[in-house]
């Protein structure tokens, strides 16, 4: 039976990036195959890549998903979008002294009011927002909001910031969290791994503030996943299964490209087989999950205790992340969304 405990380990403050490395491809790589690793740099990824090999992107874009404002009582009030349900509703995390009940409002910078119709999710641990007026939340936040920037990070957004924490191949607004992997990626680098003939696939799930809550079982078997929305396009359903007829392999660029394309593959429609289209995904993938799509995946280091380190240890092989991992911090590699990368080898394969 796997616990919490089984993915837990010390981290030294220091190793978690506060900031971006100077340009997007200079962070480091560790290349992991099984027992074998290799210390590189993210510029040598496309020595690792193979002709006829597809890497598949997650596209979203970070919105500005922190908003600060007040109650009626005038207490304060941060809000952090979960997801823009439509034009007028969201789904949001909110801290404050007391939590607001049904029926209150929130008046954000002053600007605009939202009120608190009820609480939401597998635990209630979201409340459901209605914007009051007829203007569009998707406007407002860019407008009002702030970039939001994982807890970890010791600093509010600034210009750095709005700039490198999204991907450049960012199209579609929805994220509140950026798909990190990405992060490390520019036009130059993209350019030389399609010359060196890889294929290029993109699909959108937009990272939700869920991915930062806390697993809070001991028994992971309890654990209940946030649910985040995909869309998968047909073209990178046909771009995967060229991959396989020429013997390539996929490359997902991130747990979320992964997350996308093993719930596609998995749901009771597909079937078994990768399925375009728009969906909703709660999968949780731990050690002993068969994966169908993914071959190789580009990914950060992650939080201990973290949904995500569960993901890449059943990807990797629990005691290679362990080794890896116990590698990266004697070798001083950065930590988190800002810090390093990996390429990891699927085990067995």
């Amino acid at each position: 039976m796997l616990t919490l405990d089984d993915f837990d380990f010390a981290l030294p403050p220091e190793l978690i990036a506060q900031h971006p490395a100077p340009e997007r491809t200079a962070s480091r790589l560790l290349h992991v195959d099984g027992e074998v690793r290799r210390d590189l740099r993210f510029t040598d990824l496309p020595s690792l890549i193979e002709a006829g090999d597809l890497l598949v992107f997650n596209d979203t874009r970070v919105i500005k998903a922190r908003l600060f404002g007040k109650k009626e009582s005038g207490g304060q009030v941060e809000v952090m979008i979960e997801r823009i349900v439509d034009p007028r509703h969201a789904v949001v995390q909110i801290r404050a002294s007391k939590s607001p009940k049904p029926g209150s409002r929130i008046v954000v910078e002053d600007a605009f009011t939202l009120k608190v119709t009820g609480r939401t999710g597998a635990a209630d641990e979201f409340f459901a927002l209605e914007l009051d007026g007829e203007d569009d939340l998707c406007d407002l936040t860019e407008r009002y909001g702030h970039l939001p920037l994982p807890p970890y990070i010791g600093h509010a957004a600034r210009m750095e910031d709005e700039a490198r924490y999204q991907t450049v191949y960012a199209r579609h607004e929805g994220a509140v969290a950026a798909p990190t992997a990405g992060l490390h990626f520019d036009e130059a680098l993209l350019a030389e791994l399609q010359t060196r003939g890889a294929e290029l696939a993109w699909l959108t799930l937009h990272v939700g503030a869920g991915t930062f809550q806390p697993v809070r079982v001991h028994n992971l078997s309890e654990h209940r996943m946030h649910s985040e929305r995909f869309d998968i396009p047909q073209a990178t359903v046909e771009a995967i299964a060229r991959t396989r007829m020429r013997k390539g392999r996929v490359i997902a660029v991130g747990t979320t490209s992964l997350r996308a394309l093993e719930a596609a593959a998995q749901s009771d429609e597909a079937g078994g087989k990768l399925r375009a289209g728009p969906a909703e995904t709660d999968i949780f993938i731990t050690p002993g999950y068969r994966f169908r799509v993914v071959d190789r995946l580009i990914t950060n280091f992650h939080l201990p205790k973290s949904t995500l380190l569960m993901l890449v240890s059943a990807f990797a092989g629990c005691a290679t992340l362990r080794a890896v991992y116990r590698h990266a911090i004697e070798a001083r590699y950065r930590f988190f969304s800002y810090g390093d990368a990996m390429l990891l080898e699927k085990y067995p394969k």
